[in-house]
């Protein structure tokens, strides 16, 4: 038996080629049935066990495969235990294994940083304060360090010689990761100062983003607009650009409602007795013209206005009335926060009209309920108009030209 294996043991030294591959395939074996074992064997166990508790934080590391990176750990240990009965290749195996087992470190710790976060998302204070861009951070910062400690195994030099090295490579790391340096800033920023979470509505026209923020990451903030479209924005780009945080309105009690409608100047007049006796018929509007009607009166008489002329003294106008009864209508509208800003006024006199806005809050901030809500009031507005003796502006179309000339060949 012993020169049998002196006899092999001397075939082997004489081809070499032959040598190596009979040892990568020993070594090859060993590895795959240790990774086998540790995969089918202790990986299952372990997430048998990790189904059985109670705890919600090992279910995460196993959806975010730590246990699996984990157990990819084994073939290394083989390896380098194993290395020292080829004493000529000792050496390269160790590195090997040195290096792998980084590799997979920084696997396990990219699963565990990933977990972390899903867990830190369970908590409502994530959605004021996100830490994924500083978990990245780490993340980044634990490549470096691998990769240093990498290349130190395979030019057998301390890291620090590595290190001592890298301040004349500083401007050109600084220009290579010039983005992920402002991000991590305006990351720092926007986290302190609570200028962004996730759930929030953001408008950004120059970007093309109107919608909720879904991802705020080092690098980039994700925003899904009401399309469903995806827009990825840089987040130096929050503090560099300008951009509109719908927040404040979601935190409210009320989501504002401000629209015009602009009337014909030219149908605004004073309130003859004939319109008043028509309006006075009208329910909101009834009780509002008796009090005006004596507070004018008692007004006149007071000063000796001469009310033969109209232009004289204090006088109803169907606009102002309109914009009593307007008033009173959304008063009574159960839809409209009475403790917010509750306006209908008038603004500055334009070539499309005389603008009478409505601007109240709703109760409801859905935004599906509160368009129908805007909807209801100005379809009421826009078909009470005419009972005023008011007119709508609106520009002229091609209908409106063809009428004006049927109208002159009738005559």
């Amino acid at each position: 038996m012993k020169e049998i294996l002196q006899l092999f043991f001397h075939w082997m030294q004489t081809y070499i080629a032959v040598r190596y591959i009979v040892i990568f395939l020993l070594l090859a074996i060993l590895m795959y049935n240790s990774f086998w074992i540790t995969r089918k064997v202790l990986l299952a166990a372990s997430h048998l066990m990790v189904a059985k508790t109670k705890t919600k934080w090992d279910d995460v590391l196993c959806d975010r495969n730590f246990f699996s990176r984990l157990a990819n750990i084994s073939p290394a240990i083989i390896v380098y235990y194993t290395s020292m009965y080829f004493p000529e290749y000792a050496i390269f195996f160790q590195k090997a294994a040195y290096i792998y087992t980084i590799i997979i470190f920084l696997l396990v710790m990219d699963s565990f940083l990933n977990a972390a976060n899903d867990i830190y998302e369970g908590y409502e204070i994530s959605r004021y304060r996100p830490i994924k861009s500083f978990l990245e951070i780490f993340k980044i910062i634990f490549i470096i360090i691998g990769i240093i400690i990498i290349v130190s195994i395979l030019i057998n030099k301390s890291p620090w010689v590595i290190l001592s090295g890298l301040g004349a490579l500083m401007a050109v790391v600084i220009l290579v990761f010039r983005d992920t340096i402002l991000s991590f800033v305006a990351s720092i920023k926007i986290s302190s100062t609570n200028l962004l979470k996730r759930g929030d509505w953001i408008e950004m026209p120059q970007f093309g983003a109107d919608g909720e923020v879904i991802d705020i990451s080092l690098n980039t903030i994700q925003i899904q607009n009401w399309d469903k479209t995806i827009v990825s924005i840089p987040t130096y780009k929050f503090l560099d650009e300008s951009f509109k945080n719908w927040r404040g309105m979601q935190e409210s009690s009320g989501r504002r409602i401000k629209r015009a409608v602009n009337i014909d100047i030219s149908t605004i007049r004073y309130a003859d007795d004939a319109l008043k006796k028509n309006l006075g018929k009208i329910h909101y509007l009834k009780k509002i013209l008796e009090e005006k009607e004596k507070e004018i009166a008692e007004y006149n008489k007071k000063n000796k206005t001469d009310v033969r002329m109209s232009v004289n003294g204090r006088r109803l106008t169907n606009i102002g009335l309109l914009r009593y009864y307007i008033r009173e209508y959304l008063h009574h509208d159960p839809a409209i926060s009475k403790k917010m800003t509750f306006l209908v006024r008038q603004l500055a006199p334009t070539s499309k009209g005389l603008p009478l806005e409505i601007y109240v809050f709703s109760n409801d901030k859905i935004w599906e309920n509160y368009e129908d809500i805007q909807s209801d009031i100005f379809d009421h507005i826009l078909a009470a108009i005419p009972y005023f003796d008011l007119r709508v502006f609106q520009e002229p179309s091609g209908n409106s030209f063809q009428k004006l000339i049927g109208g002159k060949k009738a005559e």
